[in-house]
């Protein structure tokens, strides 16, 4: 077994973030559109919490945002200008959902893949407009920060319906170990009433072919109708794992696999956390990360302790020994666009070498920390809302803000002009 760590890289929150209610399914994206956002506290909500980590002791990378607004695409579409554009399009060329990086790509680490590799399948997000612009910039920061022979890049699955894919959103994995060989478990909807599934079983089962999961233990779940119902649109809105422990939402899965039953799995009741909390709290979509030290932390959205239920259950977790502590951490204008902390990052598990491999400048330190905070400060709004997007200076700001965020990162920001 190599010796390897889990690194989280977290998207930086763009500029131009603001509340277009863009996510059908996402209850909490339909509440909050059209409201006021607040792009400079998001941004920094955001990187305080990657700081905390590191601080904490875990490697935490830096994605940038994408350049938005837009202009490739609403050239493609037959627009010169934004002024000519229909108020729908515009707020789609200036989403900054890509902040939320689970959605990015799905990953499995060297000790699963047949080839010794880690493998990077950036997700197509064919689901929403807004999103499936996503994937060619997403690739392209990807395999600038994860160079080399160590690394495998995929391309996006097919952009059809039968192949739709939401990335580590859908994504777990349990081991021993992280440096171990372990079991990768991929979620994918069914048939549901009120609101569509958004990834296939047929795109998790390419994945497990392109990553050379065959040999490994793959685990293939079907998330239940009534879950995706409620709002949950990903499985990181209704689970979470991490090494040996695996944590779910009883109403999570129409079935569950018996390979699951060598690790901890602990299954919290709905009469415990009813699923209309589990919602909108965001209690799943915390980080469960495992500390240098040993020991199982978890970080969670403010509004789990403000949640009787919430909080309850997570003291449960602490009593019965499956975690340390909790840490709640402010992340308030990305969970008004019905984003948590774990929509924020991406896991990737690195040897040694493979860290040594990663681009150099994308690594979080204090330094890095304060540079960015200072460049959220000076190119960054406090307010914005729908009319904003209209506001040509906007475009400028976010060009200028992201060139400059090139120069230090020493990563090229997108191919948008």
């Amino acid at each position: 077994m190599a010796i390897a760590t889990e690194a989280n890289i977290d998207g930086l929150v763009g500029p131009t973030h603001n509340y277009a209610g863009l996510s059908y399914g996402n209850v909490a994206s339909q509440v909050h559109a059209l409201t006021i956002s607040n792009p400079r506290q998001a941004a920094l909500q955001g990187l305080r919490k990657m700081k905390f980590l590191a601080d904490l002791g875990i490697p935490q990378l830096v994605m940038p945002p994408h350049p938005r607004p837009d202009f490739t695409t609403l050239k493609r579409l037959g627009f010169e200008t934004f002024a000519d554009a229909p108020a729908e399009l515009l707020h789609q060329l200036y989403s900054a959902s890509a902040m939320w990086v689970a959605n990015a790509a799905t990953v499995s680490p060297s000790a699963d893949t047949a080839d010794g590799k880690v493998h990077f399948t950036p997700a197509n997000l064919i689901s929403k407009f807004h999103r499936a612009i996503e994937p060619e910039v997403t690739a392209q920061y990807l395999k600038h920060i994860f160079k080399g022979g160590h690394f495998v890049h995929h391309d996006p699955l097919p952009a059809h319906s039968a192949f739709a894919d939401e990335g580590a959103a859908n994504h777990m994995r349990l081991s021993s170990a992280h440096g171990e060989r372990g079991t990768e478990i991929f979620v994918y909807g069914g048939a549901s009433q009120k609101y569509p599934a958004r990834q296939s079983r047929q795109a998790s089962e390419a994945i497990i072919r392109l990553h050379g999961l065959e040999g490994a233990r793959a685990i293939l779940l079907e998330q239940s109708a009534e879950a995706i119902d409620a709002g949950v649109f990903h499985n990181d809105v209704i689970a979470m794992s991490n090494g040996p422990l695996l944590i779910t939402h009883e109403k999570a899965y129409r079935n569950i696999d018996e390979r699951t039953s060598g690790f901890t799995s602990v299954v919290i009741r709905n009469k415990d956390l009813p699923l209309k909390d589990a919602v909108s709290t965001y209690f799943f979509n915390s980080q469960l990360i495992t500390l240098p030290n040993g020991l199982m932390v978890v970080i969670a959205p403010s509004e789990c302790e403000g949640n009787a239920a919430a909080k309850a259950c997570f003291d449960r977790l602490i009593a019965e020994g499956h975690v340390a502590k909790v840490h709640y951490m402010d992340v308030r204008e990305s969970m008004k666009n019905g984003g948590g902390p774990a929509c924020l990052r991406l896991r990737v598990v690195l040897t040694e070498a493979e860290r040594e491999a990663v681009h150099k400048e994308a690594w979080l330190n204090d330094t890095l920390y304060q540079a960015l905070c200072r460049w959220i400060e000076k190119h960054y709004r406090d307010k914005l809302t729908a009319d904003d997007l209209r506001d040509g200076a906007l475009a400028e700001e976010s060009q200028r803000a992201l060139a400059e965020l090139s120069s230090l990162l020493k990563i090229p920001v997108g191919h948008h002009s």
